[in-house]
């Protein structure tokens, strides 16, 4: 099996390749994977398969076709710029998300043209493609209407991946990712960053800035649990999803404050001193149009798992950064 990553230096994909690196995708031998990020990804070993990294920008015409020209059997496609970023720089967040998505899709298309080939398309979507208003609860035939220009990206791409699988280019699937916390390493441009930030610097003992207030609530999920989503999407039985590929991730729906209180159970009372509010109305804006809860039944009837408290979250990241790095 070959397999393709885009945003393989990312923190989500620097987490998928750890797991790749087992050698085994599901049932299927791992053969070779080819590694891809604006930044090089760091070279892994994958017991008996051939491993290449490369940095360049999804925004480069001239690369797709070359990284599929290798007739990956599995393209996780990852490479996005993320919301804050897309939102103040218009033209780079479609160039990357959007044109960059439908340039590697069509690589694929024109491929299968030449010879058979369909392969699986896992795209990470998100959910900001959701915009007010909103009910408390999604159910998963609730309409796509994003507010923010990353939203919409995401959006265009998973209609993207539903026609070329219509058309049989691909069997793809895109999975709305709930907000990714708590992330390791230093924050990014990301108007979702400070839900890790005032988990992770505190643990650490280190001051963190809350720009929202402690009402705001969003739909959470671990780094683990995320690349549970992708090892998943990238081994199961698409047929059931019909002509709709799209899927809405499980995770735990949870208030700003009940972060802080989960973080007071975990690592007490000094832990949560650390947080700072410092009112950002942009980030709050942003933020707030995003949906609370989510009833996944789609997802869930096809065994997709995630966490079902914010203290388990918590201690998934200190199991497997703190307790790692000590460990290391």
């Amino acid at each position: 099996m070959r397999i393709l990553v885009t945003g393989a230096a990312g923190m989500i994909g620097v987490k998928l390749v750890q797991r790749l690196s087992t050698g085994h995708l599901g049932s299927r031998k791992i053969t070779a994977l080819h590694l891809v990020d604006v930044w090089e990804p760091k070279p892994v070993t994958v017991p008996g398969a051939r491993v290449t990294t490369e940095a360049c920008d999804l925004a480069a015409p001239e690369a797709i076709p070359r990284w599929i020209g290798e007739r990956p059997d599995v393209v996780f496609h990852l490479a996005a710029v993320v919301s804050a970023e897309a939102e103040a720089d218009f033209e780079k967040g479609y160039k990357v998300n959007l044109d960059g998505t439908f340039r590697l899709l069509d690589a694929i298309r024109v491929q299968g043209l030449a010879a058979s080939y369909r392969p699986r398309f896992v795209f990470a979507s998100s959910l900001a493609v959701f915009g007010t208003p909103l009910p408390e609860v999604i159910e998963d035939d609730f309409p796509a209407i994003p507010l923010g220009s990353y939203g919409t990206q995401k959006a265009a791409g998973e209609l993207l991946v539903n026609d070329f699988s219509r058309k049989g280019y691909l069997d793809g699937v895109s999975l709305r990712l709930p907000v990714i916390c708590v992330r390791p390493g230093a924050p990014n441009k990301a108007a979702s960053g400070f839900f890790s930030s005032i988990i992770r610097e505190p643990l650490t003992g280190r001051e963190a800035v809350l720009p929202v207030p402690e009402t705001i609530r969003a739909w959470h999920a671990s780094p683990r649990a995320a690349v549970g989503f992708l090892i998943h999407a990238a081994s199961i039985d698409l047929a059931p999803l019909g002509a709709n590929r799209t899927l809405n991730m499980p995770g735990v729906s949870a208030s700003v404050g009940d972060q802080i209180e989960a973080l007071r159970r975990v690592a007490g009372n000094d832990a949560a001193a650390l947080i700072r509010r410092e009112h950002d109305p942009a980030i709050e804006r942003l933020v707030g149009s995003w949906p609370k809860a989510f009833h996944p039944r789609r997802a869930t009837a096809l065994e997709f798992k995630a966490e079902t408290s914010f203290d388990e979250i918590i201690r998934i990241h200190i199991e497997d950064e703190l307790r790692g790095a000590a460990r290391t």
